[in-house]
């Protein structure tokens, strides 16, 4: 007997849901591409990117994936023959160096764990072997959706600048940005990237890419360049060349609403948001993992991602409980992909989510673990509870009021 019929809910770490109101800015008839409203839309868009990545530098719009936003940031920067080092912690930068090596570039993966961050002191000392600086870029993503890590921006950079190394740091922000703390400047990033699919919660088909002085100068004798990606090419005043061609208005439209969604609940209230619904997602495998065959992927959980969490199954069928919770509640969760294929499932919580949707989630899935017979341990989704519970706290109530006064003043408060 399922239990699923109403609405089902999607936990996969992207496409993630959309809001309601994302959805409907979308619903509208198309504008003139040339001048007046859309012109200024592209222009408020490129300024709420540059506060997303907390830069003060150029921001560019590409109708695309993020493999899109890949191939934007590399083509930009590179020429053919020049050297990369990929810092591997699970799949995607690694994806971004095939990329890259595709390209014409001389790829070098600096191999890491699919169970923990990057190494900072492992980056330094490769850097300092590379006396004549023949490595003239670095790629690195902040949270890899498949290994489920979060890697330290701030100390990989603090490790090139120990081996006084000048290779561009090209971050691949797409599984973190709305969804952690990302801050461009400030950490030393030359080069950032990101998909509207994730934490800005758009239907998928946007690409960001976010480039400073250091980037440009790259740029201006990079010989991977292509016109629909060129930076160049999308800096002028013609608003039909920022796309190459004819805007992607809904999905324009769409990111508008999305951003100031973000924006009214504000950055670091979206953060704190996310933490917070991770930990109580890792709170309940904590106490699955008591029967030991669930258990998070990442070890130190200092290292794990607030937007994404794998969970590995030993001994048990992971399929089995991706299935039951489909099927049975209703419940989507991510298949694993990469060295964790065919023996773990991944829970998002990651874009337009609240704690209802994470643990209604967690509540599935514990079903699943009872009623399929799998070993875990008792009150997952309890764990879960007790974390929120302590970590958001009680609303502000106004003060010196009965409880009737404070009981009307919430239900009255604006939204």
């Amino acid at each position: 007997m399922s239990v699923a019929n109403g609405r089902s809910l999607l936990a996969i770490p992207g496409p993630t849901n959309i809001p309601d109101r994302v959805l409907q800015a979308m619903m509208r008839p198309a504008e003139e591409i040339y001048s007046g409203p859309m012109v200024a839309l592209t222009d408020s868009l490129l300024a709420d990117l540059k506060r997303v990545f907390a830069t003060t530098a150029r921001t560019y719009i590409y109708a695309a994936n993020g493999h899109g936003g890949w191939e934007a940031a590399i083509s930009n920067v590179l020429s053919r023959g020049d050297k990369v080092l990929v810092l591997a912690s699970g799949r995607f930068a690694v994806g971004w160096g095939q990329m890259a090596a595709f390209m014409g570039a001389d790829v070098e993966v600096l191999e890491g764990s699919w169970r923990a961050a990057i190494d900072p002191a492992t980056v330094e000392a490769r850097l300092r072997l590379d006396r004549d600086h023949a490595i003239k870029a670095i790629l690195m993503v902040q949270v890899d959706t498949a290994s489920g890590v979060a890697n330290d921006v701030q100390a990989v950079r603090r490790a090139i600048d120990a081996a006084g190394h000048p290779a561009l740091f090209m971050v691949d922000g797409v599984a973190s940005l709305a969804c952690m703390n990302f801050e461009m400047d400030a950490w030393g990033v030359d080069v950032a990237m990101s998909a509207s699919q994730k934490g800005l919660m758009t239907p998928p088909g946007l690409a960001f890419v976010a480039a400073n002085d250091k980037a440009h100068k790259a740029h201006a004798k990079a010989d991977m360049k292509t016109l629909y990606w060129d930076w160049t090419a999308r800096q002028g005043a013609e608003h039909y060349m920022k796309y190459c061609g004819t805007p992607p208005e809904h999905l324009l439209f769409a990111l508008r609403a999305a951003l100031d969604m973000i924006m009214e609940e504000g950055l670091p209230a979206v953060w704190k948001r996310h933490a917070l619904l991770a930990e109580a997602t890792h709170a309940a495998i904590g106490k699955w993992a008591e029967g030991q065959v669930v258990s998070c992927n990442i070890i130190d959980p200092a290292h794990r991602s607030p937007s994404v969490t794998p969970v590995v199954v030993n001994g048990a069928d992971a399929g089995a409980i991706s299935a039951y919770a489909q099927q049975i509640c209703g419940v989507t969760l991510g298949s694993a992909i990469g060295d964790l294929a065919g023996r773990a499932f991944r829970i998002a919580h990651m874009g337009h989510v609240n704690a209802p949707m994470v643990l209604g989630t967690l509540s599935a899935i514990e079903m699943a673990l009872q009623a399929l017979d799998i070993p875990h341990g008792e009150g997952g989704v309890a764990a879960a509870v007790a974390s929120l519970a302590k970590g958001a706290g009680l609303p502000s109530r106004p003060a010196d009021k009965g409880v009737a006064e404070t009981t009307l003043a919430l239900a009255t408060a604006p939204a």
